[in-house]
């Protein structure tokens, strides 16, 4: 299931022009999104640009999406790359501005999430660097007064068949001036020489010698930093503030009441910080004054009770089945609210002029980022240039743009550069956070143990009702990113009936990596294996006898069953198995775990999957890797509570990451397949921890359906 907005209708139309000082420039055009969001600069003489090869041969690849440690200044380059038959080292790299030419096309707007980058880019590049291929030949056979078929391309070079040779800077020029070809055929994939190796990140050199610049890494001249005081009652707001004592501290610029918070402006972060604490200040709580998890968990609970819902898959009538099966088995599934806790917390560096302002930001939304921006400033949104930086860590979270205005409001306060800084304190209490979930599972199994109904009721807020708020938005149809993993249920069953419930809880909720499948997949691979032990069968061959008509998903299943020689586990250890497809992707993880004492160990875990055609599998195992160890993470501690109206948590002595002697061996096959692309960024996230309960039920008897599992066991 594809649940990301098209438009069948639209199609991508390259524009060519000459870059200042001879060369070329190939650009995208999308038709219908012009008038969403205006290019905020030309980029090389030209908006809009994708590809620009110079006369001095430098090509250039103006990448769309933000790198936060997935791989796309490496992918995307390396799509170009194939088609223009140059190394993946020819190709340098600039983070696109904020425009409408570079929507993500599955999304609607210019946005980095959804594992959307590579299926998003997978025909658009491709065919920028096969028309420049073309032109570049064209120009060539101009100048040689031969024919084009008797000219090829190698290595940044265009030869003909007596040996000649131009350097693509050489004809650049030349070839700007040719129309577009129309239709240029992509390369088949027997013919790929760079997709599909695993060549090495083009970002780990910077990384590793300190010249990558992230948020915190941005300096500017003059530049100021900031410290925010937000109300710890989540959606609370200033009173009044005394701030005497912190405008007499050393090195402090200004105190400013923003619409976020209160601003300490100084000239180095820990004077701004110190002086942050220094304020008295008087908030005004709101009405999340009594809200506890308690109060969220009855909400939720009191909304499932009622019956309500909207269908989002109906198949034949499962209620009829229910009652009238052989055996009816039903439980009841409880998510907690997490955080992201990427590893850089959030900031943002803004430069607000008279007449425009640069922000510096590692952003995943940068369209979103540019508006706010422009908002606080009282810009124009053509106004606000956005330099997008490394993303310490995502995750969803930068989707947000709630650390962005402050520092806007603050440096067109001062009229100088302003660096606001987000402690890790500040973003583990003011995140938005994953949404809980209070979810009911019923099944009905005939007398030969057959299962013939499937109920899923789902109850949680919705994140896209918030994030994409629309005045005409139809409540009758259900939130999609919520209910993933639910209605693509992929197992052969007649009767399947799967219903959503909006229900608010009254604070911010935010995109989690894999989003709702890592909740909806936790509670339909357990419950899988619920009914798999009720009637009396092996977990994973009742799965098998249900996926004759899904070949991907039998296939990942066999294969991660494989891995561990499934029903013949070493002595004193279990595993456990769940699968799921999620963005275009099909994978199946088996965990292995033994609880001696009451205490868990999860020893290893395996992943099969097929995600159709890769790009570069070593980034791709890199990202199952990652995932998996995110999920387990959450799986294992994660849990956001409050407490009138207050997070708990605040930082990672009290939300728990995996330290390195607690990470499981890891093992990761990667199916071979033809498919077009899926996403790898997220989905190994959402099945590990299905995978690790129902080991630990095959351990102990003991079936978890509340998260996370350090309520149950010492870890």
């Amino acid at each position: 299931m594809d649940t990301y907005a098209t438009d069948p209708g639209r199609r991508d139309f390259l524009k060519v022009s000459a870059l200042a000082g001879g060369g070329l420039i190939i650009g995208l055009t999308l038709p219908g999104c012009g008038k969403r969001a205006p290019v905020a600069a030309a980029v090389g003489g030209m908006p809009n640009a994708w590809l620009k090869i110079g006369g001095d041969n430098r090509i250039t690849i103006l990448v769309d999406r933000s790198e936060m440690g997935q791989g796309v200044y490496t992918a995307l380059p390396m799509l170009l790359a194939e088609e223009l038959e140059v190394p993946l080292a020819a190709i340098a790299i600039e983070a696109a501005p904020a425009g409408a030419a570079y929507f993500n096309q599955m999304i609607g707007v210019q946005l980095t999430g959804g594992s959307t980058s590579v299926r998003d880019a997978w025909t658009r590049l491709r065919k920028a660097g096969a028309a420049a291929r073309v032109m570049l030949i064209q120009a060539a056979a101009t100048e040689w007064d031969v024919d084009v078929s008797e000219c090829h391309v190698e290595g940044g070079r265009v030869l003909n068949a007596d040996g000649d040779a131009l350097t693509y800077g050489e004809v650049a020029e030349a070839a700007s001036k040719l129309p577009v070809p129309k239709d240029v055929p992509l390369k088949p994939a027997g013919e790929f020489k760079l997709i599909g190796t695993r060549a090495r990140r083009t970002d780990t050199a910077g990384k590793v010698d300190g010249s990558a610049q992230f948020g915190l890494d941005v300096q500017l001249p003059g530049m100021l930093y900031a410290s925010l005081a937000q109300c710890p009652v989540l959606g609370g707001s200033v009173q009044s503030v005394d701030s005497a004592a912190a405008e007499a501290m050393s090195g402090v610029r200004r105190v400013l009441t923003t619409a976020s918070g209160v601003v300490v402006v100084a000239d180095h972060f820990w004077q701004a910080r110190q002086a942050r604490d220094a304020l008295k200040i008087r908030w005004d709580a709101g009405a999340n004054a009594v809200l506890d998890s308690k109060k969220v968990a009855a909400t939720l609970a009191k909304a499932a009770a009622s019956g309500a819902g909207l269908a989002v898959r109906s198949d034949g009538d499962a209620a009829a089945a229910i009652k009238g099966a052989h055996q009816a088995v039903r439980a009841v599934y409880r998510l907690p609210m997490l955080a992201h806790s990427t590893l850089e917390p959030m900031n943002c560096t803004a430069d607000v002029r008279a007449d425009g302002c640069d922000l510096h930001v590692g952003t995943q939304w940068q369209d979103a980022a540019q508006a706010a921006a422009a908002k606080a400033a009282g810009l124009e949104p053509a106004q606000v240039n956005v330099h997008t930086t490394l993303l310490g860590g995502g995750f969803g979270r930068r989707i947000e743009v709630d650390f962005i205005p402050a520092a806007v409001e603050a440096s067109k306060a001062l009229g100088k550069p302003v660096k606001l800084i987000w402690t890790r304190e500040d973003d583990t209490t003011h995140d938005a956070y994953r949404p809980p979930a209070h979810d009911t599972v019923t099944g009905a199994l005939d007398a030969d143990g057959r299962l013939v109904a499937w109920q899923f009721h789902i109850v949680s807020p919705s994140i896209t009702a918030r994030v994409f708020a629309s005045p005409d938005a139809d409540p009758k149809v259900a939130d999609a990113f919520a209910v993933e993993a639910a209605q693509n249920y992929p197992y052969d069953v007649p009767n399947v009936l799967v219903t959503y419930l909006r229900q608010e809880i009254g604070i911010k909720v935010g995109y989690w990596r894999s989003v709702s499948h890592a909740l909806n997949c936790f509670v339909a691979e357990s419950f899988m294996d619920e009914l798999a032990h009720a009637a009396g069968k092996d977990p994973f061959e009742f799965r098998r006898a249900m996926l004759d008509k899904q070949p991907r998903f039998k296939r990942v299943l066999e294969a991660a069953a494989g891995m561990v020689d499934w029903g013949k586990s070493p002595a004193g250890r279990h595993h456990g198995i769940a699968l799921m497809e999620g963005y275009g992707t099909y994978l199946a993880e088996v965990a292995e775990v033994s609880v001696t004492g009451g205490a868990l160990k999860v020893h290893r875990v395996v992943c099969a999957v097929d995600c159709g055609l890769m790009v570069n599998p070593a980034i791709v195992e890199s990202q199952i890797e990652s995932g998996i160890i995110f999920g387990l993470t959450a799986a294992l501690w994660g849990e956001i509570t409050l407490e009138g109206g207050r997070v708990r948590e605040s930082n990672f002595d009290k939300y728990r990451l995996m330290r390195l002697n607690e990470a499981p061996v890891i093992e990761v096959m990667l199916l071979d397949s033809d498919e077009s692309p899926g996403g790898i960024g997220e989905p190994s996230t959402a099945v590990v921890a299905p995978a690790v309960c129902n080991a630990i039920f095959a351990a102990t008897g003991k079936r978890l359906r509340e998260l996370p599992i350090s309520r149950a066991f010492k870890i």
